[in-house]
């Protein structure tokens, strides 16, 4: 059987797929602009789920402000060791951030346990006291949200944004609801649907567009 071998050209021939399949059923992407494309096209490749045209939602401010900072040390936080392993390292080390994920660290778990509440949300806690600029990014947890949600905006003034991307039926669609309405820079894909996977694939578009590839 023939098929393509070389990874990068199997990327190349699925993006072709995806931009004939949207030609032919009559679709079209939000916004034509190479970044806003390169991001719907990543999150289509990753869950081969063309819903994302309209349930994913790109705020031009977390753009801007995600852009501006990239010449300045910046911490992701992802909510799963997931959505962390899957972003691209070769093209992360062309900036000056970092990555945490803090769900599997003792003081999430002792936090939590005090608390009674998930550690996605004790995990969003110490981040938010961990000085410096940060980005949240979560697949998973609607919790996690929820807890930036509430919190003060004192406390928010080092959220650069959050791409919002949670999966599931317990709190997903509502929290993904209200982070899309609130005045923080987010990418959110509302309604059920979302996952690591796709989150840290949004990553990579914002970072491939933006800094390259790497090797």
């Amino acid at each position: 059987m023939d098929f393509i071998k070389k990874p990068m050209a199997i990327e190349t021939k699925s993006f072709e797929i995806i931009d004939d399949i949207i030609k032919d059923e009559g679709l079209s992407y939000p916004v034509e602009e190479p970044l806003y494309k390169a991001i719907y096209q990543r999150a289509i490749h990753t869950s081969a789920d063309f819903d994302y045209l309209d349930n994913l939602k790109i705020d031009a401010d977390f753009i801007r402000k995600f852009e501006d900072a990239l010449t300045r040390p910046v911490t992701i936080y992802t909510d799963t060791n997931m959505a962390l392993s899957g972003i691209n390292k070769a093209a992360f080390k062309k900036i000056p951030w970092s990555l945490e994920c803090l769900i599997s660290h003792d003081l999430t778990a002792q936090m939590a346990k005090k608390q009674g509440v998930t550690r996605s949300m004790a995990a969003v806690q110490i981040a938010l006291q961990t000085p410096g600029k940060k980005v949240f990014v979560i697949g998973n947890a609607p919790t996690a949200i929820f807890q930036l949600l509430e919190s003060s905006k004192e406390q928010l003034e080092d959220v650069i944004g959050v791409i919002g991307i949670p999966v599931g039926f317990v709190g997903a669609a509502e929290s993904k609801a209200l982070l899309h309405e609130h005045s923080m820079p987010s990418i959110v894909a509302l309604g059920r649907k979302g996952g690591s996977n796709v989150a840290a694939a949004i990553v990579n578009a914002l970072l491939y567009q933006l800094v390259g590839r790497g090797v």
